[in-house]
């Protein structure tokens, strides 16, 4: 697991194994990423957002959206005194997007073309 912020990619494969009770028949990981407790997987069928909460990360929140729910995404890349990229995603029917915060580690590029390949199908 990550510490103090930095993010890491994740083996798809070791993923795949990890959270394979919440994947449908057949759905498979194609990329995944580890932020701090939280994880970010992006599937064949969907981004999976798990969301650990509480002091001891027992409490775990698993936010499953479609693709086609994707209206728009932004990224905001990291700057000389902000160290830190982000991650906005609006989804359908809500105004406020999900926001992710990605820290040296993990190339911000790569995450949004890995969303632009699976939003644009």
């Amino acid at each position: 697991m990550a510490l103090f912020g930095n993010a890491h990619t994740v083996n798809p494969a070791t993923a795949q194994q990890d959270y394979a009770r919440l994947l449908g028949q057949g759905e498979q990981v194609q990329a995944a990423f580890q932020l701090i407790r939280d994880t970010i997987l992006f599937t064949d069928r969907r981004l999976l957002l798990v969301d650990k909460q509480g002091i001891t990360g027992k409490k775990v929140e698993y936010h499953s959206v479609p693709y086609r729910s994707i209206t728009h995404f932004a990224v905001e890349t990291a700057g000389t005194f902000d160290l830190d990229a982000e991650l906005k995603i609006w989804i359908s029917g809500n105004a406020t997007p999900v926001q992710k915060t990605f820290t040296k580690g993990v190339d911000i590029y790569e995450v949004q073309a890995i969303l632009t390949q699976f939003v644009a199908r």
